[in-house]
């Protein structure tokens, strides 16, 4: 795939910053601003993936297989917690997209209301190529190709934020906000991962080994509560770096099928969440990097223990100004306490 191009219209993030944090309530003001208000636009480079770890315990064989994804330059636009992302996958910028013929829809959203992080994923690879293998990286892509092989993976996961009257997520990863103090907070809650990964054709572990175990397929379907750690430090009001990592203990059921045999069994595994944001911020632009990576560990079976990586790091150019009357009247269709009935209003008043 040499070009791709993709609309992301990110109606559910604002929706769900809206429905958690109804009042709309301002924290600590020494602490954060909040500029929800103003409009965030922003120039960006992302880049997304899904990467597939199959690891053997017996014959001490691990493979990491990676999609040929895109880096994307793209434009976007934030306000009332309503985010609008355009982004392309030029072909001076992927100059390595023959490396495998594969196609992918990749939807995550994270999503930062006052007291909550929010994530969800719905991604579907299809196309990957065996990047490592015990560790060591391969560079023979004509051979150790798989343009057959499928992953798809769904999920959500619920956090949290205790201390979100004084420390900001939008204002680290959307840059709609702005933290002029040090602040951090501990995180609690619950996710759920589901979804499968299959090549129609067998792979061997030990390709020399005609005993070898050879991988077909893994689903999987695991949930449980998770608890992490947040953390902002500001440096002179305006430089920043964030740091979130969240763990859980999760069970849950994974079925392998190798050898024409299918194993299924339930297990407890570890995930783990982590995301990195830094920069600098202020009250009119903003430059900043930000990573968030997800390791899913799966259950356990039959001595195989498979992972799934997902993540997406992106580079951000930001510029805020405030709205004219005019454009104003058109950028308030998106402010969702409009079609709110009135009574629920009052309440909000009240």
């Amino acid at each position: 795939m040499r070009f791709s191009s993709y609309i992301v219209f990110v109606l559910f993030s604002g929706f769900f910053s809206f429905v958690t944090d109804f009042s709309h309530a301002q924290g600590d003001t020494t602490y954060y601003v909040s500029y929800r208000k103003m409009l965030t636009t922003r120039l960006y480079t992302s880049r997304k993936y899904t990467s597939l770890v199959l690891q053997d315990n017996l014959s001490d064989t691990r493979m990491r297989f990676e999609p040929n994804t895109n880096l994307n330059l793209g434009v976007g636009a934030s306000y009332n917690d309503f985010t609008l992302n355009i982004a392309v996958g030029f072909p001076f910028m992927n100059p390595n997209m023959d490396r495998v013929d594969g196609r992918y829809l990749d939807l995550q959203g994270h999503v930062y209301p006052r007291n909550f992080v929010i994530d969800f994923f719905g991604q579907f690879y299809n196309g990957y190529y065996l990047q490592r293998i015990n560790g060591q990286l391969v560079d023979d892509p004509d051979i150790l190709v798989f343009p057959d092989m499928r992953v798809r993976k769904f999920g959500a996961n619920l956090q949290y934020l205790f201390n979100g009257d004084r420390l900001s997520l939008k204002a680290s990863f959307l840059q709609t906000g702005w933290q002029k103090k040090s602040a951090g907070s501990l995180l609690g809650g619950f996710e759920m991962y589901g979804g499968h990964a299959e090549n129609p054709y067998p792979i061997p572990f030990e390709p020399d080994n005609p005993l070898s175990r050879e991988f077909t397929r893994v689903g999987f379907l695991q949930f449980g509560p998770n608890i992490g750690y947040v953390a902002t430090l500001v440096i002179k009001k305006h430089f920043f770096l964030t740091g979130l990592v969240s763990s859980s203990m999760s069970f849950g059921f994974s079925n392998v099928e190798q050898n024409l045999e299918s194993t299924p069994q339930w297990n407890v595994t570890n995930t783990f969440f982590l995301r990195g944001f830094a920069g600098y911020n202020g009250p009119v632009w903003s430059i900043n990097a930000n990573y968030v990576h997800a390791n899913l560990g799966l259950p356990k079976v039959d001595d195989f223990s498979n992972q799934l990586m997902t993540g997406n790091y992106r580079i951000n150019f930001i510029y805020r100004f405030d709205v004219g009357p005019k454009l104003k009247k058109y950028l308030d269709y998106v402010d969702l306490e409009r079609y709110l009935p009135e009574r629920l209003k009052k309440q909000k008043e009240d």
